[in-house]
């Protein structure tokens, strides 16, 4: 059976079922959301990134997904501070077309990182996270250098195990503990520079979606071209994609590279200063 939008919005609205909850769907924009009836929180999905993953996955990607949106719900609902709970904050990475505000209209808290990526930042929660917005920050007297600097020294404290695969020539890395904070390893430069002490070509560098950050060792145009496939599979197929371009590390700066088949890379036009790995 074809799994379409419709098909699976009522998929959804079933598995979610609650006189808590309403749910609606924009036909046009293929987005299912689903909120609080008394505070109109909530979170919106778009169904072709989740149909993708039951074409390849089947029932345990409407399980997963499920229960992530739960779990997301739920923490909505609840208070939280930022006090005692210094070890449990953590950078993230999303597109900078992620939404910089709340469904509620709050502000976020972010950092500019790259031209195609922005730092966000997480209250830890166990299963999953609640992005932290400025009020909190104001009421509890932070500042945003503050939650930056406490953020990278979180994410310093987290393993950087990763696999290795050799292709023609190229060897790319792969980081995938499904902690929430696998791009947002991009991040600790004393490892990027450690990656590229050990490179003998280029090393490029991608984060295609949450849970995963490829790092390769380029020493030709092959490298190149293989690159850019894996990074738009793993895009397409990311539960949060992030972007689906590749970049080249150089002098502790990111450079967003086009790579087109068959030819070497081509830097993309950056404003100044946004490529810095901070």
């Amino acid at each position: 059976m074809k799994m379409t939008s419709i098909k699976m919005k009522n998929i959804l609205n079933k598995r979610l079922a609650s006189p808590d909850f309403r749910t609606s769907f924009n036909r046009d924009k293929d987005l299912f959301r689903i909120e609080w009836k008394n505070t109109k929180k909530g979170m919106n999905v778009k169904l072709p990134q989740v149909i993708a993953k039951y074409n390849a996955q089947g029932e345990a990607a409407i399980d997963e997904l499920v229960n992530h949106i739960k779990e997301a719900l739920a923490i909505m609902n609840e208070e939280h501070q930022l006090k005692g709970m210094e070890k449990h904050i953590f950078p993230v990475i999303r597109s900078t077309s992620f939404p910089t505000k709340t469904n509620g209209g709050k502000q976020l808290v972010t950092k500019d990182h790259t031209a195609e990526t922005r730092i966000f930042y997480a209250l830890d929660l166990g299963k999953s996270y609640r992005l932290i917005d400025e009020e909190i920050l104001e009421k509890e007297g932070w500042t945003k250098e503050r939650m930056h600097e406490n953020a990278l020294f979180n994410l310093r404290s987290l393993p950087m195990d990763y696999k290795v695969d050799r292709v023609r020539e190229n060897d790319f890395y792969f980081i995938a503990t499904q902690d929430g904070y696998d791009a947002s390893r991009i991040l600790y430069d004393a490892f990027l520079e450690e990656m590229k002490a050990k490179c003998v070509g280029d090393l490029a560098v991608a984060v295609p979606h949450q849970d995963v950050l490829i790092l390769a060792d380029i020493t030709n145009d092959t490298g190149y071209d293989i690159l850019a496939q894996m990074t738009m599979k793993f895009f397409a197929e990311g539960r949060i994609p992030i972007t689906s371009l590749s970049f080249i590390y150089e002098d502790k700066t990111l450079e967003p590279i086009f790579i087109l088949a068959k030819n070497k890379p081509k830097k993309v036009k950056n404003k100044a200063d946004d490529g810095k790995n901070d």
